[in-house]
């Protein structure tokens, strides 16, 4: 659920049935986030977080309503670009080297390009959409070899290489961008 605040922008409100108080933080998307016991009432949202407003300025570090607003859109693109892309180039390489997986994902996540359930579920960042081609396909590619290995052991980078011989320099290069969107 999302209050709007004058100051604050939108607050993400979570209703926890484990909660005992009432918790701020900041969310991934650096907005302000509100953790409060499942049957609060609506109307004490805003008073505890009027009451508490001092406190949110000093101890946490959010970022301004306009760039969660930018941050949101960017998502939303990137997010369409995913989903016209992705799910096909993982299709394409899939059939190209005789990989099977049951499901493909596409999250935002602010930390993995990537990862490969042991339920051959791949999930793939949207932030690839920002990417090189090259290091785009190395990632997809190292998420198909995970289908077979479910390390990082020799045989699992034997396998990457049969498919991308620029492995290493596409790791190294993906070292310099940020998964987060």
């Amino acid at each position: 659920m999302l209050i709007k605040d004058a100051e604050f922008g939108e607050v993400l409100v979570r209703k926890n049935a484990w909660s005992t108080g009432v918790k701020f933080s900041v969310s991934t998307s650096g907005r302000l986030a509100m953790s409060v016991p499942k049957h609060t009432p609506d109307f004490l949202l805003k008073r505890y977080l009027n009451s508490n407003r001092e406190r949110i300025r000093e101890k946490l570090p959010l970022k301004d309503p306009a760039e969660q607003r930018t941050r949101d859109y960017q998502k939303k693109v990137l997010m369409k670009k995913a989903k016209d892309y992705l799910p096909y180039r993982l299709e394409y390489f899939a059939k190209l080297y005789g990989y099977s997986y049951d499901k493909c994902r596409l999250t935002h996540a602010n930390t993995r390009w990537g990862s490969c359930s042991s339920k051959r579920t791949i999930s793939l960042n949207i932030g690839l959409m920002k990417l090189p081609e090259p290091l785009r396909d190395y990632v997809i590619l190292h998420e198909l070899a995970h289908l077979n290995h479910m390390d990082h052991s020799k045989a699992f980078w034997a396998e990457v290489e049969t498919h991308d011989k620029n492995y290493k320099a596409h790791d190294k290069k993906l070292k310099l961008f940020s998964p987060g969107v």
